[in-house]
């Protein structure tokens, strides 16, 4: 039999080989999944955090852009330079993940992934504490946050679309409800028996399922963020940083190893 002792550390080895496994450089089907659920949950709690705090969602810039149009033709100039300083941010969030991943990738880092991981665990945590700054109710208080907030988002998204081949996305929920509805098109078509020599219409079921699960930890995601920012004020970021931080720390570990391995 299988002492107790024995039990308890093979399943710490096996729970630190997922953890470390979710933000690896080397991925399988499985941690590419684990990884997008988490990260489409938390998208969907800061986008509903940032609106408790500032009532602006940032997540998708088809809103944000949709609005700077409308103000400035209402002549709203103060809107419309924080809509596009939002998405300025948002595409600035995004080139940083890629320069992160891509400056890791040439050097064969561990920490491909898990750079831009970590930089968003400790934007998360500024987040957390920018409540400080909204208290006095300036509003450059206000838009600084609303960057930060998009910066993150496109941070988060990039990283998912680069680490998947651009097969998943987080932040981007329209895109994600677009192609479970292309999935169920599919699913529901009804292949003619008379014309046998064409190729039949299959729906991917994995990946719609996939998609669903995505859609709907964006959904409880939000509700969650609704629920703990409401009640508990922005430092329940925290909640949300600290895994993000745990998974980027197992390869930042190997690679700071690695490093004085080679050093001495």
């Amino acid at each position: 039999m299988v002492s107790e002792g024995t039990a308890s550390a093979w399943a710490d080895t096996r729970m630190r080989h997922y953890l470390g496994g979710l933000a690896a450089r080397e991925r399988n089907a499985a941690s590419d999944r684990h990884l997008a659920s988490y990260l489409t949950f938390v998208a969907g709690a800061v986008n509903a955090g940032g609106f408790m705090a500032i009532h602006q969602y940032t997540s998708h810039m088809s809103g944000i852009i949709s609005a700077i149009a409308d103000n400035l033709v209402l002549g709203n100039v103060f809107l419309v330079a924080t809509g596009i300083s939002s998405l300025a941010a948002f595409v600035a969030g995004a080139a940083t993940s890629a320069i992160l991943i891509n400056w890791a990738r040439r050097r064969a880092l561990e920490s491909e992934y898990a750079l831009p991981l970590a930089v968003e665990a400790a934007l998360l945590l500024l987040f957390g504490l920018s409540g400080l700054v909204l208290a006095a109710g300036s509003a450059s208080a206000t838009v600084m946050t609303i960057a930060l907030l998009c910066f993150i988002m496109g941070l988060q998204n990039a990283i998912i679309t680069k680490l998947s081949g651009a097969r998943i996305r987080t932040t981007h929920v329209t895109g994600l409800v677009t192609d479970a509805g292309i999935e169920i098109g599919k699913l529901l078509y009804r292949n003619d028996p008379a014309h046998p020599e064409l190729p039949p219409v299959v729906a991917d079921r994995a990946k719609l399922a996939l998609l669903l699960s995505l859609i709907g930890l964006f959904f409880f995601g939000g509700i969650a963020g609704a629920f703990l920012f409401s009640h508990l004020g922005l430092p329940v970021a925290a909640l949300f940083a600290l895994p993000l931080g745990l998974f980027a720390s197992f390869p930042l570990a190997a690679d700071w190893s690695a490093r004085q391995s080679h050093e001495s």
